[in-house]
């Protein structure tokens, strides 16, 4: 191991920036992470609408007997919300 090669100790202590970190992280995102992380998010967004709108409507008599101030509109709107969240992030991971 030649003389060069050993890093100095200042050369150690001095923080990377932060520029040639995100620089670096940038380009080690293959295509195939992109599609499976991407599906999980579109698949989780999907299963998060139909099966939360489906429970929605099995729970219908007892949330409108609870008298709720958060009735079946508020909880659609939240269900509909979380999934578009949801496929929001899986397209922004697909096309990122």
């Amino acid at each position: 191991m030649a003389k060069e090669d050993i890093p100095r100790l200042s050369h150690l202590d001095r923080p990377e920036k932060l520029e040639d970190l995100l620089k670096q992280d940038r380009d080690d995102d293959c295509l195939s992470c992109r599609i499976v992380g991407g599906g999980a998010f579109l698949g989780l967004a999907g299963y998060s609408y139909i099966s939360g709108h489906q429970q929605l409507q099995a729970q219908k008599a007892a949330i409108l007997a609870s008298k709720s101030r958060f009735g079946m509109r508020g909880r659609s709107a939240a269900i509909t919300g979380l999934s578009l969240g949801l496929a929001y992030l899986g397209l922004y991971r697909l096309f990122k």
